[in-house]
């Protein structure tokens, strides 16, 4: 596959993906592919590629990182949820669209129809990026950019 957007042009056939599909245990339809594409671990920076597939949803997470991202290719949705599960604000992205925020915040992310592809660059000090939550925002997962080494080394071995 090859993002193309006013010009722009990345390969991202050549890149190892790690992908992510849900289980019976989430009420959404999960299926995301994540790639490494660089990180500092002494400043805590990690940059990431996220292809969701049509109308798919990631893992229900909050960041813990300063992040930024753009929207390279489709439609990209993310969704505010506050402390009693509703939904409080829906951000609809085009390709083109880029955000930064700090972290702290408490959302869904999917694809729109014909899916989607964001680059995140993301930075925390101490190298927390993201916490997979449930429903009721107990941490089940924390991401960091270690475990995202170790994702990457598990792929290519």
């Amino acid at each position: 596959m090859t993002a193309t957007n006013s010009g722009f042009r990345f390969d991202t056939g050549d890149l190892q993906w790690i992908h992510h599909e849900g289980g019976p245990r989430f009420e959404f339809p999960i299926d995301y592919d994540i790639a490494v594409l660089g990180h500092e671990e002494d400043v805590g920076r990690l940059d990431l590629l996220i292809r969701w597939a049509p109308d798919a949803y990631c893992h229900f997470h909050r960041h813990v990182a300063t992040t930024t991202s753009l929207v390279l290719e489709g439609e990209h949705h993310v969704i505010d949820i506050d402390g009693d599960g509703n939904e409080v604000h829906h951000d609809v992205r085009p390709a083109g669209t880029y955000c930064s925020g700090p972290g702290g915040d408490v959302h869904m992310e999917r694809g729109g129809p014909e899916g989607s592809l964001v680059l995140f660059s993301m930075h925390e000090p101490t190298g927390r990026m993201f916490e997979v939550l449930d429903a009721d925002h107990n941490v089940l997962a924390e991401n960091t950019i270690e475990s995202f080494r170790e994702q990457a080394r598990e792929l290519a071995s």
